[in-house]
């Protein structure tokens, strides 16, 4: 696992925006795991500017999210689709039938076995992950068991608090999702986490301080993925002790 401190979390972002755009210049027709939330954001404001500078070609790229809320239709304005829109796709060159965001309305189970077959497609050349407070990686949520392939996942309590100031109450936030499996994750050829804040700290010391894989903590799974990229911020880094 490949550890890079930064100064800023915005050296952070440029740093993964960097790494998926050398994935693409390498590979015209990469397919990208996307992620959603304020980590991935300050993400895709590099790769617009590369697009528009005219240094990246999104036109033969393909894109898969790792998740989507059951019961947002696709233009909620906290949906994912729509996010993605909003954030990166209204603003590059890609084919819109080359993304695959789960849907979250009507027949769930049909939605998850949809999801499935998309995955199956074509393997990801790279996947971008942030972390929730409790070590959730998509929506693999702490528990007994985590699944290989993609679910409805059941939101922890700790996730619903999180992302409650993205909805007008907390009373709003869905509390399940369709999600990749940590299997799906671990599939894609290349893995890159971003983390900063304190609210992170204890689950980015189970993944950085040891050698524990702990269901209980998602994330750490990541460390045994062969090409696993972990970006965090000094702040970060001497709030969890990290000496790397």
């Amino acid at each position: 696992m490949n550890i890079i401190v930064t100064e800023t979390f915005e050296q952070t972002c440029a740093r993964a925006a960097g790494m998926i755009a050398s994935v693409i210049r390498h590979k015209p027709d990469a397919r990208l795991g996307l992620a959603t939330g304020s980590t991935a954001q300050g993400v895709y404001p590099h790769l617009i500017a590369a697009y528009r500078a005219g240094a990246l070609d999104f036109s033969r790229v393909s894109t898969i999210n790792l998740d989507e809320y059951v019961g947002l239709s696709p233009d909620h304005p906290q949906s994912y689709h729509r996010f993605m829109d909003e954030n990166l796709f209204d603003h590059i060159n890609i084919d819109r039938r080359n993304t695959v965001v789960a849907k979250g309305t009507g027949d769930i189970e049909e939605n998850v076995k949809a999801f499935r077959e998309a995955l199956a497609e074509k393997p990801i050349d790279v996947q971008l992950l942030g972390i929730g407070v409790d070590g959730h990686v998509g929506f693999n949520e702490p528990g007994e068991v985590l699944f290989d392939g993609a679910h409805v996942a059941e939101l922890d309590e700790s996730t619903i608090d999180a992302n409650a100031r993205f909805f007008l109450s907390r009373d709003e936030v869905p509390t399940r999702a369709i999600s990749m499996g940590m299997g799906d994750i671990l599939r894609a050829k290349k893995l890159i986490l971003l983390a900063t804040g304190e609210s992170k700290a204890a689950a980015m010391k189970g993944l950085l301080l040891n050698e524990e894989l702990n269901v209980q903590n998602p994330a750490t799974l990541v460390k045994t993925h062969p090409d696993a990229t972990v970006i965090i911020d000094r702040a970060l880094a001497e709030d969890i002790g990290y000496q790397g």
